[in-house]
């Protein structure tokens, strides 16, 4: 096992990152303060894991809520039935949500944590590679409206995380290469190193080498918890992370949730960005093609669907970086180094897209 920490003072919390820990009921029980305890998963994920969780729990005051699996239910309707559990069996300030499953399960338990009698404690055990590198870490949580991806949530940090790399073994071949995508978009805005790593590797990846996925899962907690250090409530640099995010969260609303996994949206995001960055002379047209040539060695997409250009830029502008109509995104100057720019026209956007295929 290894531990990362996220260091955000009297709110910092561990990583922990290795084989079996969903077997190793201490490293829950240490993080759990109250005699409460709430277990929120999915359908697809309680048919696999819950019975280890529930094992480990024994003596708490238990209960579980399994929701339906997928994007498509990341709703405030949805998410009533975790205050609905928590109610009708009594739970107070001291109790812990625990989070079992993938970007879904831990967007919606962090959020119900946040807001239960105006926060209690959560512990995030992903089961996903990209709720493992992404979500899971920096407690960003909420839900989707239909007019926005995650436009309703707040900042909620967990007790930890405890990522079993164990449970990527039983992950559709889909979703292991929708998780990679939020793993290369470290490499692109704040590790060259590792993103030559990853153009190495990335068959290993796909033939779920545990060695290239723990690596993987490390190299990116180690990314991003450095970032959430230095900004937790992204006032800064923390919307680095969100490389691709603007695009890819048009590309998913337009679409419906599920339709595009979140990952492939993100992929196809990342390609409009880095050609972005291209047309303005930033980087040189070398890089669009490496990004490309290593998307698709993963199996992701590297354009957007069929969409016009007037829901990209009406979509783009329900984004949570635009400030006062003025619509900011994550450009890279190199391979490594994104910065956050407002110097960007609604020309610069049409003329990216125009060039990806998408129609006027």
């Amino acid at each position: 096992m290894q531990t990362l920490h996220v260091d955000l003072g009297d709110r910092s919390y561990p990583i922990y990152i290795g084989q079996g820990l969903i077997g190793q009921p201490e490293l829950l029980l240490k993080h759990i303060t109250g005699k409460q305890v709430l277990v929120v998963t999915n359908e697809t994920v309680a048919s696999l894991y819950l019975a280890q969780i529930r094992q480990s729990l024994q003596g708490l005051h238990y209960s579980e809520v399994i929701l339906p699996d997928g994007e498509q239910h990341k709703t405030l309707n949805v998410l009533a039935r975790i205050y609905d559990q928590l109610l009708k069996d009594k739970h107070n300030r001291t109790t812990t949500l625990i989070a079992l499953g993938g970007g879904v399960v831990g967007d919606m338990t962090g959020y119900a944590a946040a807001s239960y009698q105006r926060g209690v404690n959560f512990i995030q055990v992903p089961t996903t590679l990209l709720s493992q590198v992404d979500s899971s870490v920096g407690g960003k949580t909420g839900v989707n409206h239909p007019l926005g991806k995650n436009m309703i949530g707040a900042f909620h940090q967990p007790q930890c995380v405890i990522a079993d790399t164990s449970t990527l073994a039983s992950l559709p071949d889909r979703e292991l290469s929708a998780g990679i995508a939020e793993v290369i978009k470290y490499g692109l805005i704040c590790d060259a190193e590792f993103y030559d790593w990853l153009e190495c590797n990335a068959s290993s990846m796909l033939a779920r080498d545990q060695a290239a996925l723990s690596e993987a899962v490390y190299r990116s907690c180690q990314n991003k918890a450095e970032v959430v250090a230095q900004d937790e409530k992204e006032s800064g640099i923390r919307a680095i992370l969100n490389l691709g995010h603007t695009f890819g969260h048009a590309i998913e609303t337009a679409q419906g949730y599920g339709n595009w996994l979140h990952g492939e949206a993100v992929a196809a995001g990342m390609m409009l960005a880095i050609k972005l960055s291209a047309q303005l002379g930033w980087i040189p047209q070398a890089e669009v093609a490496r990004l490309a040539q290593l998307l698709q060695a993963v199996k992701l997409p590297i354009a957007p669907p069929a969409m016009t250009q007037r829901q990209f830029l009406e979509l783009m502008m329900v984004d949570k970086k635009v400030l006062d109509g003025q619509l900011r995104l994550v450009l890279l100057e190199s391979v490594g180094k994104a910065i956050i720019t407002a110097n960007i026209t609604t020309e610069d956007v049409k003329k990216v897209l125009a060039d990806a295929g998408v129609q006027a």
